[in-house]
């Protein structure tokens, strides 16, 4: 998958000459972490809601309201972005995106052409939404991992020996990564089957296969945000 697939296209830009209060206003009316910083339309610097925090005033200052406002339009973006950021091509792998946000400690990418114009950008939820959609969650809630030996045909025959027992596969994923070369795990989600046949098939591939684990994933359980905002309301009376 492509990042061009998964980017946020045309995203809000900034100005280097801009000042941060322009900065925060853009930032707090899009929820926004970040903004590309742009001259002449080119890239030449990223702003995040931390470099605002650690250029701006704290809470203690003996400055007065207007004081503080005219301090404000008076820093420039240019004065507290980090100039010259990573950025990554669209025709990259959204893997190599993660990897080098990872390697660097940063949660987005700026997308530029090659006459470095902001094309788009990519952050960690991003690639959390990539995650979601190749292992399938929200289409399958059971997921069986598996140690196999790496022979050849031998992930087909196993898929071939689930669908026996009814299951639908939803995603087949497998990897080496702290494996010798001639073992490797294999994950299965899938659906369409209910839990006492799941168990029995459990049973039954255990006798041919090295089952790593089970698990079946239920989203119906996931907190959502509006539901923990009420429940830090509540909190506040007892």
């Amino acid at each position: 998958m492509l990042v061009k697939e998964w980017m946020t296209e045309d995203p809000i830009t900034i100005d280097e000459n801009a000042s941060i209060m322009k900065a925060v206003q853009i930032m707090k009316e899009h929820s926004m972490r970040r903004l590309p910083v742009v001259k002449a339309g080119k890239l030449v610097g990223i702003i995040t809601d931390r470099d605002i925090r650690e250029a701006t005033p704290s809470r203690a200052t003996t400055l007065d309201i207007h004081e503080l406002y005219y301090l404000l339009s008076e820093i420039r973006v240019k004065d507290v972005m980090t100039p010259n950021p990573i950025a990554i091509s669209p025709d990259v792998t959204v893997e190599y995106a993660a990897v080098v946000m990872l390697e660097n400690c940063i949660s987005g990418l700026p997308i530029v052409d090659e006459e470095n114009h902001v094309l788009g950008i990519i952050t960690q939820t991003d690639i959390f939404k990539v995650l979601i959609h190749i292992t399938g969650i929200y289409y399958g809630p059971w997921q069986v991992a598996f140690l196999l030996p790496a022979k050849p045909g031998l992930i087909s025959e196993l898929v071939q020996n689930i669908r026996t027992w009814g299951a639908r596969i939803v995603t087949v994923l497998s990897a080496y990564e702290g494996l010798e070369l001639e073992r490797r795990r294999v994950y299965i989600r899938l659906t369409g089957i209910e839990e006492e046949k799941f168990k029995e098939m459990i049973e039954a591939l255990k006798e041919k296969y090295e089952v790593l684990y089970w698990v079946r994933d239920d989203l119906s359980y996931i907190p959502r945000k509006e539901e923990r905002s009420k429940s830090r309301e509540a909190s506040k009376f007892l």
